[in-house]
């Protein structure tokens, strides 16, 4: 890494602070007018803001405690993906309302029979005349109850290879024809759908980019989504930190602690300071000029199983009322760390206790090394891009 942090009287710094000085309490499409949502983007819609001053727009608005706009897929894969593929007419008419959370997005990609191996999806969308003609089905559709849109990929030319013939649509999801059914989980939310397409009519302008150009769009969509997953708290990216968890231990949260929690507690913290270096690596690359590649999939392969160990420490750190609902270290954590992640869509009820954020952490994240590619995809990418291993067959 070689970088270094900015002093408190940088003036990007101070400019931040002037400008949450006018708005203590910015609303979502204020954040998104001032380009604080995607600092990276080009202007309008961001700052061109290199990696440094990314980090200092962080740190600001952390210490306002002001939060950014909770729209996980449409700022963070869909927004890209559009920006980079779509027409200025789609960027004019989704861009604003995504980044300022005003229209909440979802990801229709995973499929029944298409999920680890996503280039073998069987939805069709038909061209009839000035629309696409949408039949099939797609499952462990994240938020789609809430969701105004959502990003659909489908076969729209069934002869080609599996990795052709696949485009890429903006589908909202009050469509005639689409319907849902909840899929709830152990943990007892409902995070996740399953999402039907009975002749759901789209129109022609829905589509972005090519026709049968999808696979490469959606390429880059996971890119997002892995870098997304892999940063910060150990549920893909919020709930608890390691840190946060040996905070509570060193403040006597756990009490007396034998050999081989310790132990466990070594290595816990040895992984998490593994993972943000590896972060601040990314970040001194893009600083470089370089673009993030499979390092994506390493951070997101070390970062599930890492988030696996934090919550299963958390719940060993309880000693026999582990066993119990709602059990965990005591202590408080931040409130940031309470904060819905990225596909984890929280019980109401869950705020008010801590304890019962590291029970739910516990009990979700064995979907961590599924969700958003599994472990095994993950090693396929490494194997292939990282160890210079033979490509899959062209199927």
């Amino acid at each position: 890494m070689d970088f270094e942090l900015a002093p408190e009287d940088d003036p990007r710094r101070v400019a931040v602070r002037s400008w949450l000085t006018e708005h203590p309490r910015p609303t979502g499409r204020q954040l998104a007018e001032a380009g604080w949502v995607v600092p990276h983007w080009p202007r309008p819609f961001g700052l061109d803001a290199d990696p440094v001053h990314q980090l200092i727009i962080d740190e600001e608005l952390n210490r306002a405690q002001v939060a950014r706009p909770n729209n996980p897929i449409g700022i963070g894969w869909a927004a890209p993906t559009i920006l980079m593929a779509g027409t200025e007419a789609q960027k004019e008419r989704y861009l604003w309302p995504a980044l300022a959370a005003e229209e909440f997005w979802c990801q229709l990609f995973s499929e029944p029979d298409a999920g680890s191996d996503l280039a073998a999806l069987r939805t069709q969308a038909r061209r009839d005349g000035d629309e696409w003609v949408v039949n099939g089905s797609k499952i462990w559709t994240s938020g789609a109850h809430r969701a105004s849109l959502g990003i659909l990929l489908a076969r729209t030319n069934p002869d080609a290879p599996k990795r052709r013939g696949i485009s890429y649509f903006i589908c909202p999801m009050n469509t005639p024809g689409i319907s849902m059914t909840p899929i709830v989980d152990m943990t007892g939310a409902h995070s996740f759908n399953q999402v039907f397409f009975e002749d759901a009519r789209l129109p022609a302008g829905s589509l972005v980019g090519d026709v049968d150009d999808g696979w490469r769009l959606a390429k880059a969509t996971l890119a997002n989504e892995r870098v997304s997953l892999s940063s910060g708290g150990a549920l893909w990216g919020s709930g608890p930190s390691a840190a946060e968890l040996i905070e509570l231990v060193r403040a006597g949260g756990a009490g007396p602690l034998g050999p081989v929690l310790r132990d466990r507690l070594a290595r816990l913290w040895i992984e998490g300071e593994v993972l943000r270096l590896m972060r601040l690596r990314t970040l001194s690359a893009r600083l470089a000029g370089r673009t993030p590649g499979p390092e994506a999939s390493v951070q997101k392969l070390l970062g599930d199983e890492h988030g696996q160990h934090v919550m299963a420490l958390a719940k060993a750190l309880a000693g026999t009322s582990g066993m119990l609902v709602g059990s965990g270290p005591a202590g408080t954590l931040p409130g940031s760390s309470r904060r819905a992640a990225t596909q984890i869509v929280f019980p109401e009820n869950l705020v008010p206790g801590v304890e019962r954020v590291w029970h739910y952490g516990f009990v979700f994240s064995p979907a961590l090394t599924i969700g958003g590619g599994t472990w095994a995809v993950q090693r396929n990418i490494v194997g292939e891009w990282v160890l210079g291993l033979p490509r899959e067959a062209e199927g």
